[in-house]
C-alpha cells in the first residue's frame, strides 16, 4: 500500500498478514506464560525457604514440671509465646487438659526425668519442700534426667537451704540451676504478670529472660543462691500481715454493724488502697474464698519467714500473730481455701 510522508514523497506501507499476527500472538503468549511460570516457581522456592528459615528460628521445646494453680497459668503463657512444651505433673489429667486446649504443642512425659532429658531448659513450680524432694529424688525423678547442658529454673517458694541443696545436686550432675520464686497468685500467673526474684547462676538468669518476659512483668536478680528465697519470704510475710489485719478490720466492722461496702470504698480511696484490698476485701466480707493462693501455703511461707527472723535474732510479734491467725483458720478446715480465709478464725469469736 502506498502512502505519503509529510514531505509529500511516497513511502512504502504494509499490513501484516493475519497469519503472521496469529503466530506473533502465540509466541508472545508462550513467552508470558513462561515468565509467569518462572515467577510462580520463584515464589514457591521463596516460600519453601521462608518455611525453612521459620523452622530454623522456631523456639526449641521447654520443660515444665508442676501444673498446679500457678504452674498451669505459667505454662499457658509459654505456649502463647510460641514455646513447645514437654510437661509432667502428678495428676496426668491436668496435663491432658492443657494439651487439649490447643494453645501450642504439648508433649506429655511419663516422668520428670523424661522432661529434663528432652529439653535444654526446664521450669519447675512445685508446692512444698516435701513435694520438691519427692519429685527431684524419686525413681525417674528430675535428678535422673540432669546432665551436661541441662538447666533447671525452680520457681517454688522454699527455704534458702532447700534451694542451696537442690543447686548442689544439680551441679554435681553437670547441670545448671537458678532459683526463681515469684510474687503473684493465680490471676497474674494466667495473665503473664508475675514478678520473678532470681538468685544463683547470673548468666542463666540472662539466658532465660525471654521466657520470664512471657510469664512475668518484672525480674529481679538478688545475688547468691538462697537470696531470692529470702526475698520472697519477706514479701509474703508482709502480705500475710496485711491480710490478717484486713480480716480483723472486717470482723470488727461487722461486729459494730457498720456498712461493709462503705468501709471497702473508704479503704480503696485512701492510702491503703491496693490490688489485694480490692480483690480480697469483698470476698472476706462475704465469707467467700475461691483459692488463688491457698491458706496452707501462705502459712508455710509465714513459718519459713519467722524461722529466718529467729536466725537473724529478730522478734516479729505482728507476723507471729498473723501466722497464728492463719493456723486458727486452718484448724477450722480452711487450709485449701484462699489465704483470705484467715478471717474465718474470727467468725463468731467473742471475748469479754
Amino acid at each position: 500500500r502506498e502512502t505519503r510522508c509529510r514531505s509529500g514523497r511516497r513511502a512504502l506501507g504494509w499490513r501484516m498478514p493475519r497469519l503472521h499476527l496469529a503466530v506473533l500472538a502465540m509466541l508472545l503468549s508462550v513467552a508470558l506464560g513462561r515468565a509467569s511460570w518462572l515467577t510462580c516457581l520463584s515464589c514457591r522456592a521463596g516460600g519453601v525457604a521462608a518455611i525453612a528459615m521459620s523452622a530454623a528460628h522456631a523456639p526449641s521445646p521447654r520443660g515444665f514440671i508442676g501444673l498446679g494453680i500457678m504452674g498451669k497459668g505459667m505454662a499457658r503463657c509459654l505456649l502463647r509465646a510460641g514455646y513447645p512444651l514437654h510437661v509432667w505433673t502428678r495428676n496426668a489429667e491436668v496435663s491432658a487438659a492443657l494439651q487439649a486446649e490447643g494453645l501450642g504443642p504439648v508433649t506429655i512425659a511419663s516422668s520428670p526425668a523424661e522432661v529434663v532429658r528432652a529439653c535444654d531448659r526446664t521450669f519447675l513450680m512445685l508446692s512444698t519442700p516435701e513435694v520438691c524432694n519427692e519429685v527431684y529424688s524419686m525413681a525417674s525423678g528430675v535428678l535422673e534426667g540432669v546432665a551436661q547442658g541441662k538447666s533447671l529454673i525452680d520457681c517454688a517458694t522454699l527455704r534458702p537451704e532447700d534451694m542451696r541443696f537442690l543447686e548442689a545436686e544439680v551441679l554435681a550432675r553437670g547441670g545448671r540451676f537458678i532459683e526463681a520464686p515469684v510474687s503473684g497468685s493465680k490471676g497474674p500467673a494466667e495473665e503473664g504478670t508475675l514478678i520473678f526474684m532470681m538468685a544463683g547462676d547470673e548468666a542463666l538468669a540472662a539466658e532465660v529472660a525471654a521466657e520470664l518476659d512471657a510469664m512475668g512483668k518484672a525480674s529481679h536478680y538478688c545475688g547468691e543462691t538462697g537470696a531470692a528465697s529470702k526475698m520472697k519470704l519477706v514479701v509474703n510475710m508482709i502480705m500475710g500481715g496485711m491480710i490478717a489485719a484486713l480480716g480483723e478490720g472486717i470482723a470488727l466492722s461487722q461486729a459494730l454493724a457498720l456498712d461493709g461496702a462503705q468501709m471497702q470504698q473508704i479503704l480503696e480511696q485512701g492510702a491503703m488502697s491496693s490490688p489485694m484490698l480490692k480483690l480480697k476485701g469483698p470476698n472476706m466480707a462475704e465469707g467467700v474464698h475461691p483459692s488463688a493462693f491457698p491458706l496452707k501455703y501462705a502459712q508455710k511461707d509465714m513459718r519459713f519467714a519467722l524461722a529466718e527472723a529467729r536466725r537473724a535474732g529478730l522478734a516479729l510479734p505482728v507476723s507471729m500473730a498473723a501466722s497464728d491467725q492463719m493456723v486458727a483458720s486452718m484448724d477450722k478446715g480452711m487450709g485449701d481455701s484462699d489465704f483470705s480465709a484467715v478471717v474465718e478464725a474470727l467468725r463468731g469469736a467473742r471475748h469479754g
